[in-house]
């Protein structure tokens, strides 16, 4: 068995959404010290929808991988959806990781949480309220 599935290559290879939102309305920085990864995704939100997300990753083929598979599955999406979104989502999506590589996809998860964070941050307004 390979050790990556074809989705984690076609991802590292032709990595979607590469880039900078330089008027971003959330942007979302994450590193792991231990492995050496950093993420950074950057959202553009109209009207409660992901409209546009892009993103930086130093790091390895997992981790661009990943951070390339969970801008696919945002985009477009409402934000609920975003928030929503977990590492086990982009895992499978990406028909899996090797278990030493699962805290890729949980980096990406975080970083789009961190993302959602700092766009409510700066519109509290848009925050969903606690039921």
């Amino acid at each position: 068995m390979a050790l990556y599935s074809e989705k984690v290559m076609d991802h590292f290879r032709n990595p979607r959404n590469v880039g900078v939102i330089e008027d971003a309305d959330g942007v979302g920085e994450v590193g792991n010290a231990k492995c050496g990864d950093i993420m950074k995704i950057y959202l553009k939100i109209d009207d409660d929808i992901v409209t546009d997300v892009k993103f930086e990753t130093f790091g390895c083929g997992s981790a661009i991988a990943s951070s390339s598979m969970a801008t696919e599955l945002i985009k477009g999406r409402p934000v609920s959806e975003a928030l929503s979104l977990t590492n086990q989502a982009v895992a499978e999506a990406l028909d899996g990781l090797p278990p030493h590589k699962i805290h890729c996809s949980v980096l990406a998860e975080e970083a789009i949480k961190n993302a959602l964070d700092d766009y409510y941050a700066k519109h509290p307004e848009k925050k969903p309220q606690a039921e």
